[in-house]
């Protein structure tokens, strides 16, 4: 399947709003689990319906709910029916392939980003959706299969480490959003030195192979860059919300969290210019072995012209050709060759053209 765009042929023609799912199945079934938390108490369990979730609706408590998998429109719409979910959110969760963006409805925000790995096998970056409901005092997420970055903010409610058992559900959606982008910095940070060793290694010795490598870098980097790039203005827009959903001790962090999305942006732009640049120098290198190349054999060719104009002349078959029949003729004519071809590299050494 293809990483930047994916195929659309199964909703093609589907009324707006209607779920399809669009994208790779990565799992045979949907896993519910679900983390219920409040100061004092803590719960974890894995639900075998979104069905007994209906318990946590009514409560003070935090409920973070869980979904893996994407494909079971059965799960999805059960979902949207329990929690009042837009079609057209339900449409956006189903399809994997949507831009990073946050959109505001009467009850919930719903917000849409990519989370990045490195996939040692194929050694490439993939990306995974991550679709996120914040509500009142919940958060849905529906991801493509199981497996995230999320296990050290599981740790931290389990442990209550910070302030995430003493505040509600935005601040959860917050570390949340904070641990993405900093995995977002790791990815970069690690391509990063990868491509300053690449630079390097150029300067020194020019092949096909850093070509290949250059140009491998670049795919990445623009791969990242499509997962990447929005995300700034989907913080900006739900910074700027004008929602009881997210609290003014919450905005706090999530401008900082917006400056540390530029500073992502900016990381991406720079190791970009840098590729550019390694570009420009082993095309420059190529070009300045290929002009010494040439120049050395044009020097060639110049010396020779002059001597071939001698050979010629003496290799006729003129009988009464002067110094035919001289007895040292052909040491002399060896001898004229060579204070020719020496005399030219010596006004070329001169005239600093070699």
């Amino acid at each position: 399947m293809a990483r930047f765009l994916k195929k659309r042929l199964k909703n093609k023609g589907e009324i707006p709003g209607t779920p399809v799912f669009v994208g790779e199945q990565k799992l045979e079934k949907c896993r519910i689990r679900i983390i219920d938390y409040d100061p004092k108490n803590l719960e974890e369990t894995e639900l075998p319906s979104i069905g007994p979730a209906t318990k946590y609706l009514d409560t003070d408590t935090v409920s973070w709910i869980n979904i893996d998998g994407l494909h079971d429109m059965d799960v999805i719409n059960e979902v949207g029916e329990m929690f009042r979910l837009h079609p057209l959110t339900l449409e956006d969760i189903t399809n994997t392939d949507q831009r990073p963006k946050m959109v505001e409805y009467d009850e919930y925000i719903y917000i849409v980003l990519k989370m990045l790995f490195y996939d040692d096998k194929n050694e490439e970056i993939v990306a995974e959706q991550l679709s996120m409901i914040i509500g009142p005092n919940y958060i849905l997420t529906f991801q493509e299969r199981i497996g995230d970055i999320f296990d050290p903010v599981r740790q931290r409610i389990r442990k209550q480490k910070g302030r995430v058992r003493t505040l509600g559900s935005d601040y959860l959606a917050y570390i949340l959003l904070d641990t993405i982008v900093d995995n977002y910095f790791y990815l970069i940070e690690s391509l990063g030195e990868k491509i300053e060793d690449l630079e390097v290694e150029l300067i020194e010795e020019n092949s096909a192979e850093k070509l290949n490598s250059l140009n491998f870098y670049k795919r990445e980097l623009s791969y990242i860059r499509k997962s990447v790039f929005p995300v700034k203005d989907t913080i900006t827009h739900l910074l700027r919300l004008d929602s009881e959903l997210i609290g003014d001790d919450v905005r706090h962090f999530l401008k900082d969290l917006e400056d540390l999305t530029t500073q992502v942006n900016d990381a991406l732009e720079v190791y970009r210019e840098l590729l550019t640049d390694l570009l420009n120098i082993y095309h420059t290198n190529i070009g300045s072995k290929l002009n010494e190349i040439i120049k050395v054999l044009t020097i060639f060719s110049v010396i020779f012209i002059p001597l071939t104009f001698f050979a010629g002349i003496y290799g006729t078959n003129f009988e009464y050709l002067p110094e035919l029949h001289f007895r040292y003729s052909y040491f002399i004519f060896w001898g004229a060759l060579l204070v020719i071809a020496l005399g030219m590299l010596f006004y070329f050494k001169r005239k600093k053209w070699i």
